[in-house]
């Protein structure tokens, strides 16, 4: 199998750094991005040649642009394309404020717009290529005091799968990776956290005795190396796919929920369909 080139934002830790590892060790090149480009000296040290480091904010577009076009230079194409920087943003609905939530789509959705953007015209050119999108059980699911980073992740599983239809015909192939929960830092020194209403201290408890009863083990980041190969070296890779072991049993509950609810209220549904002259 012939080696493929990766472009990954977010590289410096979390799936990022372990996707990068994957690539490296079976031979791949990577483009690997963070804001800090010093957070991934330790790849460039092991791997030399094969990593392109850059410094990168996802959030701005000219600069993603520029980043993409110098990867492409570089390495004379781009196979892989892997949108993974991103965080988790904590707070209530009401809690958050006008920054709070303009960061947490700026980077989650829009960082990951801009990229898609910037790539698909030398995919479209090269008539092949696979974008990665870095989604979450939260991308289908939604609990409390996370809504803002619902609203990012909601947001883009549905452009992706938008894009997936719109670039198919190109030979170009889009995946939308849900981990469940991982022994990662998404919740820890990356998270950022909004000021508490004492109002919701009730709703709060009850939302932490909840994610409680039904955390399982965290999943290993270790795991997913060959799980993220054996999704790219796909002949035919899934639009959708869980990592972990949980997400599953979530997303059937909740679609469950859903369908019953739609079936219950059909007669209304239908009621306002009207009658057509």
């Amino acid at each position: 199998m012939a080696s493929k080139i990766w472009f990954i934002t977010g590289t410096s830790r979390g799936f990022g750094h372990e996707w990068a590892l994957a690539a490296l060790d079976r031979g791949d090149k990577v483009v690997a991005t963070a804001r800090n480009v010093h957070a991934l000296e330790g790849l460039t040290a092991k791997y030399g040649e094969s990593v392109l480091a850059l410094p990168l904010d996802v959030t701005n577009r000219t600069a993603v642009f520029d980043a993409v076009r110098v990867a492409h230079d570089h390495f004379g194409r781009l196979d892989v394309v892997v949108n993974n920087a991103g965080y988790g943003q904590f707070g209530m609905v009401e809690e958050i404020n006008e920054q709070e939530a303009r960061e947490q789509i700026e980077t989650n959705l829009f960082g990951a717009l801009w990229v898609t953007q910037a790539v698909l015209p030398y995919l479209r050119e090269q008539a092949s290529g696979h974008i990665l999108q870095v989604s979450s059980i939260g991308g289908i699911s939604a609990f409390a005091n996370v809504g803002m980073y619902h609203a990012s992740k909601w947001a883009l599983e549905g452009i992706s799968q938008s894009l997936a239809l719109e670039v198919a015909d190109f030979g170009i192939k889009v995946t939308i990776i849900e981990p469940g929960g991982y022994a990662t830092d998404w919740g820890g020194s990356s998270a950022k956290h909004a000021e508490l209403l004492p109002a919701y201290d009730a709703v709060r408890e009850r939302s932490a005795r909840l994610r409680s009863q039904r955390q399982t083990v965290s999943g290993d980041p270790l795991a997913t190396r060959e799980a993220v190969l054996r999704v790219v070296d796909a002949e035919t890779p899934p639009l959708r796919i869980f990592f972990g072991n949980g997400p599953l049993a979530t997303a059937t509950a909740d679609y469950e929920s859903r369908l019953a609810t739609w079936r219950e209220w059909e007669p209304v549904s239908v009621a306002a369909h009207g009658h057509a002259d």
